[in-house]
């Protein structure tokens, strides 16, 4: 199996580009199907590697309750993804190979890619077994059903599908919904952030009529920003209760002395949100004012890095040796989650080597995890080294044998980071 795979990656990576645009598009269109057939053979290949692990794990004495922990965690890795995208991978092949061959037979004929595969899935969760291969069957992907449909078009049919097959269900989980309402944070261009609330409709409208009736007002009496201005800026003021919402919170940005003193173009790293402007940087340190104009403290907190390596080694505390300390240093040094392919908030400061195992409570031996990262390296056939190198680095060792490493992001100020910003220069030019 695995050379017939690298034979085809081989004749993928070998395959001519045709100078006729007609053959072009035929090229696309047959790399498409081929992607899609990739994604059915690892469906079909994720579900028994499940299957033996469950196998291995039963015959090493796991109680039944436990069986499977740790795979979805091995899928992700496997294929470089996030332990989150990992398990929702896994749920999307046992559906498919399971329950709903012939939306796995469409994926294998090029008729469905992916993505609009997991859609089907998931408007079809909250059925059951039975009632899934029905709505499976009445879909009949595989036949071109969906020829010419796009997302919205593959959500509608496969949810209408399901609400006849099943009404009190589906009415059940649109009531259960209110159970997963969130709020999230992800890094948008131009030191720009984009905050999201999954909320109940009913709230949902409510909080955006509100502000936006505010704004109105607002612009009415004379405001000179605009109604999004305006709408973003009471968001943050009636959350965090000041004015552009940054006094009394620590955000921990990250800079070289050279930046912050110099005017360096060194760039620099706030946590939560990934690397910053040196100018954005200097103005918001030195200026001590937020976006909204109001004023807030700032103080400054010396990092060490070894010479060369750039690897964060040290820094000033008022409680040297206190556990509060370390933790602040381990979450400068990782920023995120250090799973490898896991970008994860920080919830978890942990040992490398398990302290029931003699190991060492330091920043050599620390970890910065997200909560289930943290639970999944405790599962059977799990192992986390510590291991040499520029940075600090850890191996995982996973029960299959198969070992990754994860490096420590370079702090701002290093070599490698340097050369990533050049890189990254070169990219865009």
């Amino acid at each position: 199996m695995e050379g017939t795979v690298q034979d085809l990656i081989s004749k993928v990576r070998c395959l001519p580009v045709s100078s006729d645009s007609a053959a072009l598009v035929d090229q696309l269109r047959g790399l498409e199907e081929l992607k899609a057939a990739i994604a059915a053979a690892q469906a079909r290949v994720a579900v028994a590697f499940d299957l033996a692990q469950r196998a291995e794990q039963a015959e090493a004495g796991i109680p039944a309750a436990e069986l499977g922990q740790g795979v979805a965690a091995q899928v992700a890795l496997a294929r470089g993804e996030s332990p989150s995208r990992g398990g929702r991978l896994l749920g999307l092949a046992k559906a498919l190979v399971a329950e709903m061959p012939r939306t796995l037979a469409a994926l294998d004929a090029g008729r469905l890619n992916e993505w609009r595969a997991t859609l089907v899935v998931r408007e079809t969760a909250c059925l059951g077994a039975a009632d899934r291969c029905a709505v499976d069957e009445e879909l009949a992907a595989d036949t071109g059903t969906f020829a010419g449909a796009g997302d919205r078009a593959v959500v509608a049919a496969a949810r209408a599908a399901a609400y006849r097959r099943d009404p009190r269900s589906v009415t059940q989980r649109a009531a259960h919904a209110a159970g997963e309402r969130c709020v999230s944070l992800r890094p948008a261009p131009d030191t720009m952030a984009r905050l999201t609330a999954l909320l109940p409709v009913a709230e949902g409208v409510a909080a955006y009529a509100a502000l936006s009736a505010h704004a109105d007002t607002l612009r009415a009496g004379g405001d000179e920003r605009s109604r999004g201005q305006i709408m973003a800026d009471t968001l943050v003021e009636r959350t965090a209760g000041t004015p552009g919402g940054v006094s009394g919170v620590e955000i921990q940005l990250v800079m070289t002395d050279r930046t912050l003193f110099q005017g360096d173009p060194e760039p620099a790293r706030l946590p939560g949100y990934g690397i910053v402007p040196a100018g954005w940087a200097r103005s918001l340190v030195s200026a001590g004012v937020g976006a909204g104009g109001q004023d807030f403290r700032v103080w400054l907190r010396r990092l060490y890095t070894a010479p060369g390596a750039g690897d964060l080694v040290g820094m000033d505390s008022r409680a040297r040796l206190f556990p509060a300390a370390l933790r602040r240093l381990i979450q400068a040094r990782d920023d995120t989650c250090r799973t490898p392919y896991c970008d994860a908030p920080i919830r978890h400061h942990d040992h490398v080597v398990a302290w029931h195992a003699s190991g060492a409570t330091s920043l050599g031996n620390a970890a910065g995890l997200c909560e289930a990262c943290n639970h999944t390296k405790e599962n059977h056939g799990w192992k986390t080294i510590p291991r040499p190198g520029p940075r600090h680095t850890i191996e995982y060792r996973t029960p299959t044998g198969h070992t990754y490493h994860s490096t420590a992001p370079p702090p701002p100020g290093s070599p490698i980071a340097g050369q990533l910003v050049r890189a990254a220069k070169l990219m865009r030019a």
